[in-house]
């Protein structure tokens, strides 16, 4: 049955602070927040809206615009910022218009070793101290049972205490609202009220069999107390039941002419009215969650907007940056300083629902930006990890193939037989102790390497070989880096300690082993997933000639009793045949690559 309410008794709830209590709840006994999952457990409007909202906010879930430049440090992210917890958080934050979570430190506290959520109707503010500021929070698993202060936890407030767990609470300014936070939609929670009392109304309706009550006369007297008890249980268990339901009437009278008579009060044109109700109050929810279109969440209406897919779009694009944007960021300014107490720095954002074609990227030049706004790593290569500038130095250092032409023959291009069977373990700390390496961009291809050696066999003493190295194979595709592009174009050979310095240079920030700003072009070439490598080759100086000489493969020139240096056993493997394609391990596993 259908009952009158009065709106303004919805408005707002009651926050108070009581002297003989130590925090403030939302409502009486955090009653509110019971009040709100009410609203969005009964009304089917708000649950989708709320729904499909909060998917919106998580989307695909955290990812970083740097993220491949720092494996490391977006390993420890979204390791504390683990998907279930921030799908939580999303949901709380659009349903309650806040969230919670509670930060757990390692046992020197020196770090945050794990993030959890937890539920904001567990929590209370406590009073704040005299700047203002909350410093801690009340848990209570079922505040409606609370009795006595013994009853709660207290739990500082995040960057409170020197306690093992923290809470940080999220939530957005609200003109009057000091401890909490109201819903974006608080203005529509009437209408939520409002069409779930109208569907209660047709379920009582349909209960009652569609039909108004029922009324029995019986015109044979006025039987004793216990004998109408019997007569009416006789009857309910007839008339009554789920698939025959109604109400009805006994009436027991002397004769027909003193039956009771019922005079019905009819509603003009009802069912109208109560479609006009129906419809309102979806209306007016929708426009409290500020909901552009209703195709955007799966509700079909007859409004018109959104029809074509122009309109989609334009509604898309509005909704996601007046509605979507507002909670993430919210998100993400937390986020933020829960990483930066572990010292990790980093671009995050949420990957987005959002149809690519709908993304608007005419007044976007950035790539980062790019990024945040479509969830697509949108330069020419994801895994783009090497400057330009390393290439163009190294490449300074080498001899161009059409000089190496002018003064010997080339009689042997096959790929040098690395003999791995043969192969010492050597460490790579080894390739970054070479000392007097070039530090100038000036080219040096007859200076000695050490690799460098002459012939022990009898007879050929006085005969020099030259170890140099090219980077191939000599092919590249349209989604190659810039640094493997301009390394194959350059058809150069270079010495190994040319090679090696290219360590000591920033190659992309946070890419290397424990985010550190430098790696291995020796060992690692163009990055992860790079099919290029670093080809050996052996030149043996003619008599008389300044020039490099013939170059030989590795076996005839060991024929000939010179044996050159082992190098490291990822020197001859493209990183993309690495074991984990060129990314550390630990980077691996977190992203969860499959081979």
């Amino acid at each position: 049955m259908i009952h009158a309410l009065s709106l303004s008794n919805y408005v707002s709830p009651t926050i108070e602070e009581k002297k003989n209590k130590a925090f403030v709840t939302y409502g009486d006994k955090n009653s509110y927040f019971q009040y709100l999952i009410d609203r969005y457990n009964g009304s089917p409007t708000n649950n989708a809206v709320i729904n499909g909202i909060s998917e919106m906010i998580y989307g695909k879930g955290l990812d970083a615009t740097d993220s491949q430049r720092k494996p490391d440090a977006y390993a420890q992210a979204i390791t504390l910022l683990h998907k279930d917890c921030v799908r939580k958080l999303c949901a709380d934050l659009k349903l309650f218009g806040q969230c919670s979570m509670q930060v757990i430190y390692s046992k020197d506290r020196k770090k945050i070793a794990r993030v959890e959520h937890i539920p904001v109707e567990q929590l209370a503010a406590e009073k704040c101290n005299d700047k203002g500021e909350i410093e801690a929070y009340y848990y209570s698993n079922d505040w409606q049972k609370y009795n006595r202060i013994n009853q709660v936890k207290r739990i500082p407030a995040f960057g409170m205490s020197n306690e093992a767990i923290e809470i940080v609470y999220v939530k957005p300014y609200r003109a009057g609202y000091k401890y909490y936070a109201t819903p974006d939609y608080q203005g529509g929670l009437q209408y939520a009220d409002l069409e779930e009392e109208i569907s209660n109304f047709h379920i009582n309706n349909i209960q009652s069999g569609l039909s108004p009550s029922m009324l029995i006369n019986f015109n044979s007297g006025t039987p004793s107390a216990e004998e109408r008890e019997q007569i009416e249980r006789r009857i309910y268990d007839k008339f009554s039941g789920s698939s025959n339901a109604g109400k009805f009437i006994l009436s027991f009278n002397d004769s027909p002419e003193t039956a009771a008579t019922i005079d019905p009060v009819q509603l003009s044109d009802a069912h109208n009215q109560y479609q006009f109700l129906s419809d309102e109050s979806s209306r007016k929810i929708l426009v409290a969650h500020r909901v552009v279109s209703p195709m955007l969440l799966g509700i079909k209406d007859n409004t018109g907007l959104g029809n074509n897919a122009e309109e989609l779009k334009t509604a898309s694009i509005l909704m996601d940056n007046t509605v979507i944007r507002p909670f993430q960021n919210l998100l993400l300014e937390a986020f933020d300083k829960i990483l930066a107490f572990n010292g990790i720095s980093l671009n995050l954002y949420f990957k987005t629902l959002q149809p690519l074609e709908f993304t608007d990227l005419d007044n976007v030049e950035d790539e980062e930006t790019k990024e945040e706004e479509t969830g697509v790593k949108l330069a020419s290569d994801v895994d783009k990890f090497v400057d330009t500038e390393v290439a163009d130095t190294l490449i300074d250092l080498g001899q161009t193939e059409e000089e190496l032409l002018k003064d010997f023959e080339l009689i042997d291009e096959a790929e040098v037989d690395y003999e791995l069977e043969d192969e010492q373990d050597q460490k790579i700390k080894e390739l970054n102790e070479q000392v007097n390496l070039a530090n100038t961009g000036s080219a040096k291809p007859y200076r000695d390497s050490k690799q460098d050696g002459k012939s022990k066999q009898k007879g050929q003493e006085d005969k020099t070989y030259l170890v140099r190295y090219m980077y191939a194979p000599n092919r590249i595709s349209p989604n190659s880096r810039e640094f493997c592009k301009k390394m194959i174009a350059a058809k150069k050979v270079y010495r190994k300690e040319d090679i090696v310095a290219m360590t000591d240079k920033v190659v992309n920030a946070g890419f290397g082993k424990n985010g550190s700003d430098t790696y291995s072009v020796w060992l690692y070439k163009g990055g992860a997933r790079c099919q290029h490598k670093w080809f050996r080759r052996i030149y043996a100086r003619k008599e008389g000639s300044k020039s490099l000489g013939d170059v030989i493969s590795t076996t005839e020139a060991r024929s000939q009793g010179f044996k050159p240096e082992t190098n490291a056993q990822k020197v001859p493997v493209a990183p993309k045949d690495m074991k984990y394609k060129g990314y550390t391990a630990a980077y691996w596993n977190k992203m969860g690559f499959k081979n």
